[in-house]
């Protein structure tokens, strides 16, 4: 049986999240900052999957780096859709922030 990894997981079900705020952004017409944070949200998992298969170390360190640049621009859309547009529920920006810590973590522990 394959080892469980809860980053891939946890950036799976997070993008899976962004996709259905997506679309009630989408319904409320905010075309726009849907599209961006649709990009951003579901590369975070992209990243962190490709980052399964990197070459070498420091090609794993840098995957993960971009998909914590891409969590944390995540953050930064829910955050301003957050004040200007709609209410994100407290969940997906729990998820953001776990995931956050995880490639922080993760990152910091590569160094080693």
């Amino acid at each position: 049986m394959a080892k469980k990894n809860i980053l891939l997981e946890k950036t799976f079900a997070f993008a899976c999240s962004i996709l259905d705020f997506h679309s009630i952004l989408k319904d409320k017409r905010h075309y726009e900052v849907a599209s961006q944070l649709v990009r951003s949200g579901t590369s975070v998992g992209a990243n962190a999957r490709e980052a399964q298969r990197a070459e070498s170390k420091a090609d794993f360190r840098h995957k993960l780096r971009i998909a914590l640049k891409e969590a944390d621009e995540t953050r930064y859309w829910l955050e301003l859709i957050n004040k200007k547009l709609v209410n994100v529920d407290d969940e997906l920006l729990k998820q953001n922030d776990e995931i956050i810590r995880i490639l922080v973590a993760i990152i910091n522990s590569s160094l080693k």
